[in-house]
């Protein structure tokens, strides 16, 4: 078990307010018993959840978890196909890959057993967060956390399975490196909106390009990608793959470059 109030705004170790949390679906005061309860200040490790050794970022772990899935289009894009439990992934420039990379948690895992937060991203669409396959009832938001954002993560780290973060700031190695320390023993994954210190694995957009608008009428149809993911260590050489983000229907999915473009509406005179 460990203390949420244990790291500061910058990581010094002074106690922090925690800002309010609310669910995705509707702002809510968390039941009683519920481990994000406003009047707790410690809260408990998710159950099966314990303490891990300490190991090098991406490195496998005696005992270690599974993966958390990723969608089957952006699975090519990580080593295993998956998010390991424990480390940070950096995503740059474009919040729809980012919240595309969390959306397996809920997909591709049986069962109503994912939680997911979003700490610093008050522009979260959440309509295009449920065209993902977010489960809006388990996702919960900070979305003003403030300088006490590393406080915000770390109490959620015990709590749910992914966090999405965006820092207000350039993040300092050590509070990066106390961050992750607590993401290996609560076994979270951290999706982060720019830069991160000791990050297993930057993603970012090569190339993009939307459909719709440009071609004469007032609807966006879709948008093609070529994502790129580097790594560290084995993960080094870099991955790409070719994307709907999104298509016609809001959802993600791979592409082939012959596949044929979205159909354009008929025009009518008027």
């Amino acid at each position: 078990m460990f203390e949420p109030h244990s790291l500061g705004p910058s990581g010094t170790g002074a106690f922090a307010p925690i800002s309010p949390v609310r669910t995705a679906d509707r702002v809510r005061t968390p039941e009683p018993g519920h481990p994000l309860e406003r009047d707790r200040t410690v809260v408990p490790l998710r159950p099966g959840a314990t303490p891990a050794a300490p190991t090098p970022p991406g490195a496998p772990a005696p005992g270690e978890p599974e993966l958390v899935p990723v969608l089957p289009a952006l699975a090519p894009l990580l080593p295993g196909g998956g998010l390991r439990p424990g480390t940070a992934v950096s995503v740059a420039g474009d919040t729809g890959l980012l919240l595309a990379l969390g959306a397996g948690a809920f997909t591709e895992q049986a069962g109503d057993t994912a939680w997911a937060a979003a700490v610093g991203l008050p522009e979260l669409g959440l309509s295009a967060a449920a065209g993902y396959g977010y489960d809006l009832r388990r996702l919960l938001l900070a979305d003003h956390p403030g300088p006490h954002w590393p406080d915000v993560v770390a109490a959620l780290a015990g709590a749910v399975g992914l966090i999405l973060l965006r820092p207000t700031g350039p993040v300092a190695p050590a509070l990066a490196a106390r961050l992750t320390a607590v993401l290996r023993r609560t076994r979270c994954a951290l999706l982060v909106a720019g830069p991160w210190p000791g990050a297993v694995q930057r993603l970012s957009i090569r190339t993009g390009r939307w459909f719709g608008l440009g071609d004469g009428h007032g609807q966006l149809t879709g948008r093609q990608v070529e994502a790129v993911a580097e790594g560290r260590g084995t993960a080094t050489r870099p991955r790409t793959a070719h994307l709907w983000l999104p298509d016609a229907q809001g959802a993600a999915r791979a592409f082939a470059p012959a596949e044929p473009l979205p159909a354009r509406p008929a025009l009518e005179a008027v």
